[in-house]
């Protein structure tokens, strides 16, 4: 897999499958499967056993997502591709649609 351009912490929007539209933040950014997990997208339903920390039942929790049917948001709210740029000396990644900066 190549690298990543989408971070934990990114806001991002899905832009392929069941859950197309729904925007999240990245909890979880897995490079070598190449997926992310994202807050609240592709929710599933886990069937857990009582254990000594957890009551057990149905759990609903995110599972990962191909990166591939992500898309970093900007500003103005739109799905935007990253790209890179080099800024002061430093490498930054930057949306492809607006230029603004995403790195901090």
């Amino acid at each position: 897999m190549s690298k990543m351009k989408i971070k934990k912490g990114d806001k991002v929007i899905v832009i392929a499958g069941d859950d197309k539209g729904k925007t999240g933040e990245v909890l979880r950014s897995m490079p070598k499967e190449g997926k992310v997990v994202v807050q609240g997208v592709n929710l599933v339903k886990r069937h857990t056993k009582p254990s000594q920390t957890s009551a057990g039942g149905i759990v609903t929790k995110e599972a990962a997502i191909q990166v591939s049917n992500v898309a970093i948001v900007t500003a103005d709210g739109k799905a935007s591709k990253v790209g890179y740029k080099v800024v002061d000396g430093l490498k930054k990644r930057v949306a492809r649609k607006t230029g603004e900066v995403i790195d901090n």
